[in-house]
């Protein structure tokens, strides 16, 4: 058995037999290579909203597990690609990341720094800092404002800019996402949505941030826009030195910009790894699925390669299936996969994956997997 995976057997369990998750600094230390300090540290995160029922008393009757103990990290100047399908908690995680949402329980450092429960003056300081790209650029975009107020209100409020700089500042930001700099007194209204994702793209720079967020930026838009989108975002990063968590519900769109792939499932990180490893050899049936349904240019490949249609919908985070949450849609589960949640565990070269029955270079259950023995041994 890995030193890992009896760290994590030996944690405490946190609820109802659900086993702990690796922390964030077993997850960085079983990287290869040399790295300097992350920029974001996750630790055990966790947000569960409740559920109350009751007239004269109201009182909690359940919750919803959104996000359930999920731990990673992320080096500067790196992308994380964070993907799922839809409900599977990704927005939760990423708005409580920010502190949009306080989360339940659980750490998240930024450059070392604790910033969960921070007071409001000490996270307006830290908010420059770390930005976020929304993923509907209609309701990003407040329609009574125009885009001059929209991208430089914030670097007026934060001492950025000031007075006629403000103009100048706004109209630079605009001709680098690749907008008409004359177009910044017109109303959101009046651009397309690829433009307004611009938009909301130049008011997330306009603070000169670390850490860039983007939830779901291209799902909203036509797939030609998308790529003009993804291109922007990777030659902004080289030239601004930002980092990205990106998060999508699309591996096709997400192997284009992430260096490390992070797939969730119901509140938890099932698989985690390099992009390239991820793409070439999916440890975890739920990634695999995920994986097949990414369309091949090549017509004659596309219709040649085993298609893997999952049975069902994702289940509610309100009642989730008993140990891996994923066993009611595996076509590879047996009993010991309703019984013990199996541990998120290094196969190799940091590339993680939590599953009982972890496919071979050839896409099949390993060989003697089946247990939870077997798995970390």
């Amino acid at each position: 058995m890995s030193e890992l995976a009896q760290k994590a057997r030996n944690s405490d369990q946190s609820r109802d037999g659900d086993v702990a998750a690796p922390s964030a600094a077993d997850l960085e230390s079983a990287r290869p290579g040399s790295r300097e300090e992350p920029i974001l540290e996750v630790d055990h995160l966790v947000k569960h909203f409740p559920i109350k029922a009751g007239i004269l008393f109201d009182r909690q009757i359940g919750a919803v597990r959104a996000v359930d103990d999920v731990s990673f990290t992320v080096s500067r100047g790196e992308t994380l690609g964070l993907v799922g399908e839809s409900g599977c908690g990704k927005s939760t995680l990423s708005r409580s990341i920010l502190q949009l949402i306080e989360p339940t329980s659980g750490s998240v450092r930024f450059e070392g720094r604790e910033i969960t429960g921070l007071g409001s003056r000490a996270s307006r300081a830290l908010r420059p800092a770390m930005q976020m790209v929304f993923q509907d650029p209609y309701a990003s975009l407040n329609p009574r404002k125009r885009v001059a107020q929209i991208v430089g209100d914030p670097m007026r409020l934060h001492g950025i800019v000031s007075g006629p700089e403000t103009k100048d500042a706004v109209r630079e930001l605009l001709a680098r996402v690749g907008l008409n700099p004359e177009h910044y007194n017109r109303f959101p209204h009046e651009f397309s949505g690829g433009q307004r994702q611009r938009i909301g793209i130049a008011r997330a720079l306009s603070l000169k941030p670390k850490l860039i967020v983007a939830d779901e930026p291209v799902s909203a838009l036509d797939v030609s826009i998308q790529a003009q989108i993804i291109n922007l975002l990777e030659d902004l990063q080289e030239e601004f030195e930002l980092t990205y968590l990106f998060v999508a519900h699309d591996l096709g769109v997400v192997r284009h910009v992430a260096d490390r792939i992070a797939v969730m499932y119901v509140g938890k990180i099932v698989e985690l790894g390099a992009a390239a490893d991820v793409y070439s050899h999916p440890i975890h049936p739920y990634t695999q699925s995920l994986l097949s349904a990414v369309p091949i240019p090549d017509p004659h490949a596309n219709a040649g390669r085993r298609q893997i249609v999952l049975e069902g919908d994702v289940p509610s985070p309100a009642n989730p299936p008993s140990a891996c949450r994923f066993h009611t849609r595996c076509p590879f589960a047996t009993e010991v996969c309703s019984v013990e949640e199996p541990l998120l565990i290094d196969h190799g070269g940091g590339h993680f994956a939590a599953c009982h029955h972890p496919l071979d270079a050839e896409g099949r259950p390993r060989r003697g997997a089946g247990t939870r023995a077997a798995a970390v041994a």
